[in-house]
């Protein structure tokens, strides 16, 4: 039986101002709308992005809540949530949705124009915290089939593997998929975060005979080996473009998957695509700029955003973590609570860790 803590307060992680987060204690959330669920957060992490206002170089409010990474029970459900229940396991992604909508209908749900993203400052929204409040929640969440009594068998690592699919590994598929990655492919992947590693796995389950991966440091080269990639290029711009193109007979990949989003990467992404390649794009852009006769006398696409975390879940990512063809729960290389939240943004931010998990609480 699940039973509701019906407390009055709770920790949630706070961003007081660059390099620094706190954890504080707040009111806990309750559904504002009845489109809306509160969910008991059960693990959670940091995400690369989180970094760029974490380091100063993207604005944001101080004293909000963080985080959009998240999966955990569901605790209050508004009048209007019928796809859910409290108890029900589930795994939130990064964005809301109406799930309505035909750009929701099309599989974009990550760019609803009646949605929006969590992490974004309002009160309850940060997946950083024992609680969270998810709007549109019949639209938004996935939902973990067996409830709660399956749940309780997970092990770490599966709770790992689950939470990866609320952004890096539906996103790495994204990039997969916007790229039109098919069987026999040689593809290469720009990035060798947590994304660019979960990337790799994406490639291979679409079929990619082989995989090209960018990648500068030892520790994560040996986990892009273990998630399937035939090769490694250490090196960055123009020899890593020549170095590519040598592992191609002078070609290209036929697919090109973009996990940073910097103009280097970028420019990098473009020159090592064979010409009629797309480019599956998932890196958040900054200061990048994209040459516009090049891409259209070489025949090149680009193509990708936000990832669509929702229809990729419920599509194939869920089946295949459930049933053990991935474990892409490995990108979490350090484990910290809540109340360490510091360090784990520190470890990031320093390169002392791939990604930093958070355990909030216990099934």
């Amino acid at each position: 039986m699940y039973h509701s803590y019906l407390g009055g307060s709770l920790k949630a992680a706070i961003f007081k101002e660059q390099g620094h987060i706190a954890v504080e204690e707040v009111a806990k959330p309750k559904p504002t709308n009845p489109d809306e669920l509160v969910m008991r957060v059960v693990r959670a992490c940091v995400c690369g992005s989180d970094l760029w206002w974490y380091r100063g170089i993207s604005p944001r409010t101080a004293n909000t809540s963080v985080g959009h990474e998240a999966i955990g029970i569901v605790d209050q459900v508004g009048t209007n949530v019928h796809s859910v229940v409290p108890g029900d396991f589930i795994i939130v992604p990064f964005a809301f949705s109406c799930g309505t909508c035909p750009v929701c209908q099309a599989g974009f749900e990550a760019t609803c124009p009646n949605g929006g993203f969590f992490d974004a400052g309002d009160p309850g929204l940060g997946a950083q915290a024992e609680y969270m409040r998810v709007p549109q929640a019949d639209g938004t969440v996935v939902v973990v089939p067996g409830g709660l009594e399956r749940a309780q068998t997970f092990s770490d690592e599966m709770l790992a593997n689950l939470l990866t699919l609320s952004d890096v590994m539906a996103t790495g598929y994204h990039a997969a998929a916007t790229a039109e990655v098919k069987a026999g492919d040689t593809v290469a992947v720009v990035g060798d975060g947590a994304v660019g590693l979960c990337a790799i796995i994406a490639a291979q389950l679409r079929g990619a005979k082989r995989i090209i991966a960018l990648s500068g440091h030892e520790d994560r080269q040996k986990m892009a080996v273990k998630f399937g990639a035939t090769d490694i290029v250490a090196s960055r711009g123009q020899e890593a473009v020549d170095e590519v193109k040598a592992l191609t007979a002078g070609w290209g990949a036929d697919a090109v998957l973009e996990c940073v989003g910097s103009h280097e990467s970028t420019a990098t992404a473009l020159s090592i695509a064979r010409n009629g390649a797309i480019v599956g794009r998932v890196g958040v852009p900054h200061g990048e700029q994209v040459d516009a006769e090049e891409t259209f006398f070489r025949n090149l696409g680009l193509r990708g955003g936000p990832a669509s975390v929702r229809t990729w879940d419920r599509k194939i990512l869920l089946d295949a973590v459930l049933d053990g063809s991935i474990n892409p729960g490995q990108v979490f290389t350090a484990e910290y609570d809540l109340d360490h939240i510091a360090q784990a943004y520190d470890a990031m931010d320093q390169r002392r860790t791939i990604k930093s998990l958070i355990r909030v609480s216990d099934i």
